[in-house]
């Protein structure tokens, strides 16, 4: 069983590898004495655990984590994930599918909400020419 401190480098490179490493460098820098236990234990556990098994590939665990973000309206995590589902290697036509099937199963509002958050992200990247 692997040690809390190898949990925590495991998931501080899954988590740089997603979300790059100005995003975790800003997260690690911001944390305070109130927010420093929290930064460990989402390393620790969603990305030294979660984000580390071998049950799914990158590609899958986004769509996964987008589709739950839509689901639950969380919208500021939505655009941080977006980005992190193209460097997954999701194409912003894949997402663009993922939203719309979150439609289906979580509603026409929360949808909406997803493609003005993905049209932003997106005309904030390389990709968004591609957004439509």
């Amino acid at each position: 069983m692997a040690t809390d401190q190898e949990r925590y480098e495991q998931g501080m490179a899954v988590r740089r590898a997603v979300l790059s490493d100005a995003h975790v460098d800003r997260a690690t820098a911001a944390a305070t004495d109130l927010t420093a236990d929290w930064q460990d234990f989402i390393t620790r556990v969603a990305w030294g655990d979660v984000w580390s098994r071998p049950g799914l590939d990158r590609r899958s665990r986004s769509v996964a984590v987008l589709s739950s973000l839509i689901a639950h309206g969380h919208q500021e995590e939505l655009a941080m994930h977006l980005r992190a589902a193209l460097r997954n290697g999701l194409t912003v036509d894949e997402i663009r599918e993922v939203i719309l099937q979150s439609a289906i199963y979580s509603g026409v509002p929360a949808a909406n909400t997803a493609f003005r958050i993905a049209a932003e992200v997106f005309s904030d990247t390389e990709h968004g020419r591609d957004a439509g």
